[in-house]
């Protein structure tokens, strides 16, 4: 069987895409990597409505990338803040893929908002795709694509 004869129900990019794949959510995503916890605080920053929030948080929190912590300021009701999970700060490659790619691709001469650099030598930070076996850095033309067990025929 050839990729193109095999079904994409079980793809890996797909199912994550399901999850994380619309605009907003990358989004809510970027800013809580960047330490935005709060309803309001999300709001503000990324401008979108106050009912495309709460869904995009509610999806967040089923999908146990964001989970819930309460907080009450004084005088105020008691709210929640929205904290990455595990599977959550696991996107965080993802996202620098993509800011990385933004970058190289999208930017003018301003430059990027965030210039993230490793806090032991100051370098800017990178995204690479290397060998499970620690060999160097690999790029497309490196690798062998393989069917894999979940394969299974279009249908």
């Amino acid at each position: 069987m050839e990729w193109l004869e095999a079904s994409t129900e079980n793809c890996p990019v797909q199912r994550t895409l399901d999850v994380v794949g619309e605009k907003w959510t990358l989004l809510i995503l970027r800013d809580a990597v960047n330490g935005v916890r709060r309803f309001d605080d999300f709001h503000r920053h990324i401008g979108l409505s106050e009912a495309v929030l709460s869904d995009r948080l509610r999806k967040l929190v089923t999908a146990g990338i964001l989970n819930t912590v309460p907080y009450r300021e004084p005088g105020s009701r008691s709210r929640n803040e929205y904290r990455l999970t595990r599977k959550g700060w696991d996107l965080w490659p993802a996202l620098m893929a993509l800011s990385q790619w933004g970058e190289a691709y999208t930017l003018g001469s301003e430059g990027p908002v965030l210039d993230i650099r490793h806090t032991d030598c100051d370098a800017p930070v990178r995204v690479v795709v290397e060998c499970s076996a620690d060999h160097s850095t690999v790029h497309p033309g490196d690798v062998t694509a393989r069917l894999g067990p979940g394969a299974q025929p279009r249908r």
